[in-house]
C-alpha cells in the first residue's frame, strides 16, 4: 500500500497545490466516515449477541416477579 502524502507534498490529485491546501479535508473525512460505519457495525453485532445471549440462557424463562410465572405460548409473565 502506497504511504499517504504529507501535509507538505504535492497533493496527489495533479492540482500542483501543496496537499495540506488541497485534498486532506476530504480525505480525513473519508477516513472519520469509515470508522463511524465500522463502529456502528461493531455495536449492532454486540447488540444482537447480547439479546440473543440473553434469550438462549438457562431453560428460556425469564426471572418473572414475584408471583408471576412464564408462559410460554404468550412469551410473557403472566
Amino acid at each position: 500500500m502506497a504511504d499517504s502524502p504529507k501535509r507538505n507534498d504535492p497533493c496527489h490529485c495533479g492540482s500542483g497545490r501543496k496537499y495540506k491546501n488541497c485534498c486532506i479535508e476530504k480525505d480525513e473525512s473519508k477516513l472519520s466516515s469509515n470508522l463511524g460505519v465500522a463502529g456502528l457495525i461493531v455495536v449492532v453485532l454486540l447488540g444482537i449477541w447480547f439479546l440473543a445471549s440473553n434469550f438462549s440462557a438457562g431453560d428460556g424463562n425469564p426471572d418473572c416477579p414475584t408471583g408471576t410465572t412464564w408462559s410460554q405460548s404468550h412469551q410473557h409473565c403472566h
